[in-house]
């Protein structure tokens, strides 16, 4: 990230896909009421698996305005992305066709590229797996396009006109958060002027589910769905997977200013980190997550102790819990035990490379609304994670700056920094 004064990223407009909420204002609702989207999984027959919880999104891709050709052409993870771009489009009073297109660009996260679709047609090529040699024939049309990760990136391009710098940013469970970043970074650079970022994941299929299963990662609380990921509790058993997207319309600051568009946040400043550690282990002692933080802090020009609530990570394991509190305590100082931090993953689930998005949307409109969403199920405190976790219900609070922070498989730390417009003034 530049230093302060150049260049600036703002968040313009915004689009959300989530369980318990498939537009934005349906998303806040359901967080600030502290509703728990987690349910027994309906998408396949899960009954003979390990883990048979999930948050999905009630979501009917017809009904969201979709053609039958665009159905049929994308994976239900490209589905979310694009009726979460048309709301971010939207919101952010945007005219696609006004946009200059080279110096419009696109940043979209997804960690399991179509996975649903991929799925399903290797079942349907392979005779239910029958075969070893696979007859392509039996393929879809589009099977190739569906289900390459660049995918996700090219429809939304497409549908916003962008012909400037498009990718697709994947980095574990990080990739909303990096995508985010990197959006915000086109922007300081100079590459890009608006820039379509966020990230799109939907992977509640029996490939996935079956290899969390192996790793004994998600919640066995099949009886209660509802109670199943408690982030920070001493009863947690696992993480509870999800899907959805969330999209944002990133702006350099003065064209914003020029048309006096709504400006929910900054992209204050940002970092990541690599433990070079372990595949899916974290070090107790979250000094690298800590040092993203610290970065990130710095390039936003914030001082710890300017931090007025932290979105965690916040998976439902222990390992995570014990190595996030103890980033917050090394990066924010005392400051650690007096800020408000929750994880909205104990209501909508984690949707894997989605999440990083979803939980900068939910940043934001907690610096919009001044509201701090609350950790669901959080009943037995345990007492390695003694910091404010804002428990069960919402907090009224005044956000004007803002610390989203990720962990993803392979070793990937991230941390965002989201600060109020009110700091532009």
């Amino acid at each position: 990230m530049t230093e302060r004064g150049g260049r600036r990223a703002v968040i313009t407009g915004m689009g959300v896909v989530a369980p318990g909420g498939l537009d934005v204002p349906e998303f806040w609702s359901c967080l600030t009421a502290g509703r728990t989207a987690t349910r027994t999984i309906s998408l396949f027959d899960a009954s003979l698996f390990r883990c048979q919880v999930a948050a999905e999104c009630d979501f009917d891709p017809e009904s969201r305005g979709l053609t039958p050709q665009e159905i049929r052409r994308m994976d239900r993870a490209v589905q979310l992305a694009v009726v979460a771009t048309r709301e971010a489009l939207a919101d952010s009073g945007l005219v696609t066709g006004e946009l200059a297109p080279h110096r419009t660009a696109v940043a979209i996260g997804n960690a399991v590229g179509s996975t649903m679709l991929m799925e399903s047609e290797y079942t349907v090529i392979s005779d239910g797996g029958r075969r070893w040699l696979c007859d392509e024939e039996y393929g879809v049309r589009h099977l190739y396009g569906a289900v390459v990760p660049s995918t996700a990136a090219a429809e939304v391009a497409w549908l916003s006109g962008a012909e400037g710098p498009a990718a697709v940013v994947s980095t574990g469970c990080t990739s909303g958060l990096d995508a985010v970043g990197y959006a915000a970074q086109l922007i300081e650079e100079g590459a890009a002027d608006v820039v379509i970022g966020g990230a799109t994941d939907a992977p509640i299929s029996p490939i996935t589910v079956a290899c969390f299963d192996a790793l004994k990662a998600t919640s066995t609380r099949n009886k209660e769905p509802e109670r199943a990921c408690r982030p920070f509790d001493l009863e947690r058993d696992g993480l509870v997977l999800g899907e959805g997207a969330a999209v944002f319309v990133l702006e350099e600051r003065g064209r914003a200013a020029r048309r006096d568009a709504h400006v929910y946040c900054e992209v204050a400043g940002y970092a990541n980190r690599a433990n070079a550690f372990h595949m899916t282990g974290l070090k107790p002692d979250g000094r690298e997550l800590a040092e993203a933080i610290t970065q990130a802090l710095r390039s936003a020009g914030i001082a710890p102790e300017q931090v007025d609530y932290v979105n965690a990570h916040g998976s439902g394991t222990r390992q995570n819990d014990r190595h996030e509190t103890a980033a917050f305590k090394r990066s924010l100082g005392d400051h650690a035990r007096r800020v408000p931090v929750s994880s909205i993953k104990s209501m909508i689930g984690h949707s894997l490379g989605a999440i990083g998005a979803i939980e900068v949307a939910a940043s934001a409109l907690a610096i919009e609304h001044g509201v701090v969403p609350p950790t669901a199920n959080l009943t037995a405190r345990d007492p390695e994670c003694d910091l404010d976790y804002v428990p069960n219900h919402a907090r009224e609070h005044r956000t004007d700056v803002v610390l989203s922070v990720g962990s993803g498989f392979g070793g990937f730390q991230t941390a965002v920094v989201l600060t109020s417009p009110r700091r532009l003034r």
